[in-house]
């Protein structure tokens, strides 16, 4: 199975960033504005408002300044691997190209990988007189194969008995540009429903023919403004539209917090990666009672030795704020993720608490 991908707070540009020298794990410390150490993040612009909740909560209760740049999940990876950040966001875990350079980057302690940010990508809707909606994962895939063009198409009836499904042309919408969001989503499809989804897994959207737009933002505009429109989403951003229920197993399931962070307790961590490494296969085509598996798992990168102590010690203990019950809740709250398990947070915490400086100073 393929891998998965409030105002801003602190946030530096990444050209602001590089201006900074913000170099490898030795680097010397900054002082934050607070009086304490600095660290510097850069990565998955999905994580940029639950960045700005656990920053603010950590924050309250400890100095140093935390930097966060959403310039991007494959922007944040290059950037760690190559030492210009001390931590990362990712919306896919490292494949086998960067295992190597974040290995060689964070040297023989190894990184850290641990899924921080669990989100359900919601699908909506917005068809006339419709305010429900069952699918299967088969449906799914041929509605944005454009296979079935019709919401009135007797394979959607089949499954949505006593609905007054009308003749409207679908519309589906998806993004335009490179979207960790866009990959989750089409990995699903392809794991979900192989048959019916023959293309190939990646952040571009593999369907011409559509409606594209730039975004979250802009999908969940464009479904709003059409009729027939069904596009996907992160869950926290489809206010009053219609969401589909995803047919799992023989039930049909909408989806939760819950339901979402279900997934990860099903799936199987992916091995030969370091004791740190807490990389998911997900379960796409579970058929486990009360999971959604539309969902986007974001990581948090860093290295398991770092060449500046006070920094370390931040990394470490910024880390542990954000698998912590608090910081989840936090981030659940501001940005409407689902908090991980507390079974999961008791088998990343070790990983965590293993972060140290190979040097005793400052």
């Amino acid at each position: 199975m393929k891998r998965s991908t409030l105002g801003r707070a602190f946030v530096l540009p990444t050209t602001a960033a590089l201006a900074f020298g913000l170099v490898a794990c030795g680097s010397a410390n900054e002082e934050g504005s607070s009086g304490g150490p600095t660290i510097n993040g850069a990565g998955a612009s999905s994580q940029e408002a639950a960045q700005s909740a656990w920053r603010t909560g950590f924050l309250d209760n400890n100095e140093g300044t935390i930097n966060y740049d959403p310039v991007g999940s494959s922007g944040g990876r290059e950037q760690f691997t190559n030492g210009g950040v001390d931590f990362a966001g990712s919306d896919a875990y490292l494949d086998d190209g960067e295992v190597a350079a974040a290995q060689e980057r964070c040297g023989e302690g190894g990184f850290v990988e641990v899924p921080a940010y669990v989100s359900p990508v919601a699908l909506i809707t917005n068809v006339e007189g419709v305010d429900s909606i069952k699918l299967k994962p088969a449906t799914i895939a041929k509605i944005f194969n454009q296979k079935i063009t019709t919401w009135n198409d007797p394979e959607i009836a089949a499954t949505n008995e006593g609905v007054d499904l009308p003749d409207t042309r679908i519309v589906p919408v998806n993004r335009g540009d490179g979207s960790g969001t866009t990959e989750n989503f089409v990995e699903y499809l392809k794991a979900a429903a192989p048959e019916q989804w023959p293309h190939e897994v990646g952040d571009e959207w593999p369907v011409s023919g559509g409606e594209a737009a730039q975004g979250t933002s802009g999908v969940v505009q464009a479904v709003k403004n059409g009729d027939g429109t069904i596009g996907y989403a992160d869950a926290s951003r489809a206010g009053d539209l219609t969401t589909v229920e995803v047919g799992v197993g023989d039930e049909f399931v909408q989806y939760s917090p819950e339901a979402a962070s279900a997934v990860l307790d099903v799936s199987e961590r992916v091995e030969g990666r370091g004791d740190h490494s807490f990389a998911f296969d997900l379960a796409r085509d579970t058929t486990e009672s009360g999971t959604y598996p539309i969902v986007l798992v974001s990581y948090v990168l860093a290295c398991s030795n770092y060449d500046n102590a006070d920094k370390a010690t931040m990394v470490k203990d910024y880390l542990n704020y954000i698998v912590s019950a608090e910081g989840q809740d936090a981030a659940a709250e501001q940005a409407g993720s689902a908090p991980i398990s507390d079974d999961l947070r008791s088998n990343v915490e070790p990983a965590i608490e293993a972060i140290s400086s190979s040097n005793s100073g400052s």
